[in-house]
């Protein structure tokens, strides 16, 4: 039997390790658990101005989901999240890929131009969103004016329901290039260069080394930035709100922007609904973290 001093060892050990991560802990309590259960507390009762200062909002249930499932504007708003996440991922991740293959290659002022591309990604997004709105105004934006120059007529970026969409998803794809050019870059710059070596001297070109070699050596990274860029895109609002308000007509309306016209866009707002579309947001992001996992652990084991 040990003597009693291990045991006494022991213990202090495992209290120490408990005092480091408590800070972790109460943090993860406080800005992650209690707005998650606050968001489903107001999801399942039916919350007015009035009980949502006072409190004693009745409990309904999942009424306001099917008032939320059942609202026309879900169908939409739900298409339109489909579109904008998926084809501001494909193009954010396609330039970056691009530029971070560039970049990987030493020239003159190649750290000076990466450095110009983060630009997007540092700026405010309300800075950002401003800026779009003003380039892709009708009549006095950019945009036209140089589509003017070009003898093609003008085109309603920001007020059709034609374009709208195509607009706000371009903006968010410029903010977020720089985000995927870090990572990528990051993730080039750990491949050994022995392994382009051997594909050298295999006489590989420059698109087979890229396909067999380059590509699946980033896939863990590209992984993780395809993720984080799914997260991301999801709750976007700032550049949506400001260029469209999910305009018109709600042909820009995503369920992050819809959630925050029900509580907050009206006169009457409506919190349990709202945070009923905020819980499918974060059920989405749930479900794509949890195929990731289970992704990562197929290729570990394989």
């Amino acid at each position: 039997m040990p003597p009693p001093w291990v045991f006494g060892r022991r213990i202090r050990g495992g209290g120490l390790g408990w005092t480091f991560l408590l800070p972790l802990v109460g943090y993860l309590l406080a800005c992650y658990a209690y707005p998650l259960l606050t968001t489903v507390d107001l999801s399942v009762r039916d919350y007015t101005v009035r009980t949502f200062v006072h409190g004693g909002a009745p409990l309904i249930g999942v009424g306001n989901y099917v008032t939320v499932f059942t609202d026309p504007t879900f169908g939409t708003a739900l298409r339109n999240t489909a579109v904008f996440t998926v084809t501001s991922l494909a193009f954010q991740f396609s330039i970056g890929l691009a530029l971070a293959v560039f970049f990987a290659r030493a020239f003159p002022l190649s750290a000076t131009l990466r450095a110009l591309f983060l630009v997007p990604w540092l700026l405010p997004l309300i800075v950002s969103a401003s800026t779009w709105s003003w380039m892709l105004n009708s009549e006095a934006g950019v945009v036209n004016a140089f589509l003017g120059v070009l003898g093609l007529g003008t085109v309603n970026w920001l007020t059709s329901p034609a374009w709208s969409l195509v607009s706000v998803t371009i903006a968010n794809i410029w903010i977020g290039v720089p985000f995927n050019l870090v990572l990528l870059h990051s993730g080039l710059k750990n491949i050994p260069s022995e392994v382009y070596e051997a594909s050298s001297l295999d006489g590989a070109s420059g698109w087979q080394t890229f396909r067999h070699v380059t590509f699946p050596m980033l896939r863990s990274v590209s992984a993780v930035t395809l993720l984080l860029g799914l997260i991301y895109t999801l709750k976007v609002f700032d550049i949506i709100w400001i260029t469209t308000r999910g305009g018109p007509g709600g042909s820009s309306t995503t369920l992050a922007t819809w959630s925050y016209e029900l509580g907050f866009g009206t006169m009457l707002p409506r919190f349990g609904p709202s945070a009923a579309v905020g819980n499918v947001l974060i059920l989405i992001a749930v479900v794509a973290g949890l195929l990731y996992v289970r992704i990562q652990r197929r290729q570990e084991m394989a």
